[in-house]
């Protein structure tokens, strides 16, 4: 940091300029790459690498700025490279300025919340030809970009590290739980899935008749709920009317929901009474056993059953699980205090893996944050008078 400034009390001690983009860099648009055959060189689209083909469109160092989709995704590239309609590249005036310390900038700039459309995400050319960044002497910009070119790769690597850790928790905590859960069947009281549970197919209300689709007040679960809100759920994505409910039936809350097709090997514990589309499977106790399960009990060996279904499906047509299988699977029922203690311990150390607050994810989050703040400290400079 003390080289910086020893560099900005040398070169600009009453502050730098301020300039455009327009006035540092030309903006270009992109092509179509469908024609392009098979290669090496990088196909670029506001969502990242597409693909690789044979030709190129430019040369780097260049910085892409995506016009459509995904504002904010700012890449900077070296070498060759292609580049599709939904992202701009830019011809940079190097006696001016670093393209590294522009990509930098706009880093900074929040282009994701410049959204110039109404429907899809735009962003344009005239907008961004007007923004105004600062353009310190090039020995700063350069010295700058060396700081926060070490800052990312440290960054990089302790996110890295955080992450291996993290997953290397998931693997144990997941071995952990296959443990608690691996019960004796012959020594431990257990039934036909059949025989304890109730099992009903979710549905899909017809899309032909638009009343099904408004006022919803009955929460209707879809494999989006589980990948967006995970695997322990009291409200939905999407809601349906009463009118739209087969029979007038809801699933009742405390149910578990099994996906027993397309995306096989996934479930969730359902705390309000819903219901689900087709993909999914309803579980519940008969009332002759409702007080032999601890829910949560049941959620956890969700598991062990989430495993036996990606081991017994069908891919003639359509993937799908054995169902009269599914149906036979013999269910331990240890005793409820069995059921409670491996509960909370799971319950514990799923929260120390999972949750947010805690742990390695907290410390990931806090040191991106960390690394934002003396990224943005190092771009901001005081303009010098006009």
């Amino acid at each position: 940091m003390s080289r910086i400034d020893d560099l900005m009390a040398q070169h600009c001690p009453n502050g730098v300029e301020f300039k455009t983009l327009g006035e540092l860099l030309r903006i270009k648009n992109g092509k179509d790459h469908k024609p392009l055959g098979d290669g090496d060189i990088p196909v670029y689209g506001s969502g990242g690498i597409m693909r690789y083909v044979d030709t190129a469109a430019a040369e780097g160092p260049s910085v892409l700025i995506p016009r459509k989709g995904s504002l904010g995704n700012i890449f900077y590239v070296e070498g060759p490279f292609w580049v599709i309609d939904t992202i701009f590249r830019t011809e940079i005036d190097l006696s001016q300025v670093e393209p590294k310390f522009v990509y930098h900038q706009l880093l900074t700039m929040k282009l994701g919340e410049m959204n110039q459309a109404g429907g899809v995400p735009s962003q344009t050319q005239t907008v961004l030809n007007l923004l105004r960044i600062p353009v310190p002497p090039l020995e700063v910009q350069r010295e700058i970009v060396r700081v926060l070119d070490q800052f990312t790769q440290l960054e990089a690597e302790l996110e890295a590290e955080l992450e291996a850790e993290l997953e290397a928790r998931r693997r144990q905590y997941e071995h952990y739980r296959g443990g608690l859960l691996a019960f004796d069947l012959e020594e431990v009281e257990a039934v036909e899935l059949s025989e304890a549970f109730e099992t009903r197919n979710g549905y899909t209300p017809p899309k032909s008749d638009p009343t099904n689709w408004s006022n919803g007040v009955v929460p209707w679960f879809r494999m989006e709920d589980i990948r967006e809100n995970g695997r322990v759920l009291d409200h939905a994505l999407q809601r349906i009317p009463e009118k739209a409910v087969k029979g007038g039936r809801l699933f009742p809350a405390g149910s578990l929901i099994f996906a027993t097709s397309a995306t096989i090997g996934e479930h969730a514990l359902i705390t309000v009474p819903f219901m689900s589309n087709q993909r999914f499977t309803a579980v519940w106790p008969k009332s002759e056993y409702a007080d032999r399960f601890d829910k949560k009990f049941l959620y956890y060996y969700g598991f062990v059953i989430d495993e036996w279904c990606r081991n017994n499906t069908s891919t003639s047509s359509f993937a799908s699980v054995d169902m009269s299988g599914f149906k036979r699977l013999r269910i331990p029922i240890p005793p409820i205090e069995t059921q409670e203690r491996i509960v909370s311990q799971l319950d514990r150390f799923d929260a120390l893996v999972n949750d947010l607050s805690i742990g390695l994810p907290a410390e990931l989050a806090a040191r991106r944050k960390q690394y934002e703040y003396y990224r943005d400290k190092l771009l901001t400079f005081e303009e010098a008078a006009a």
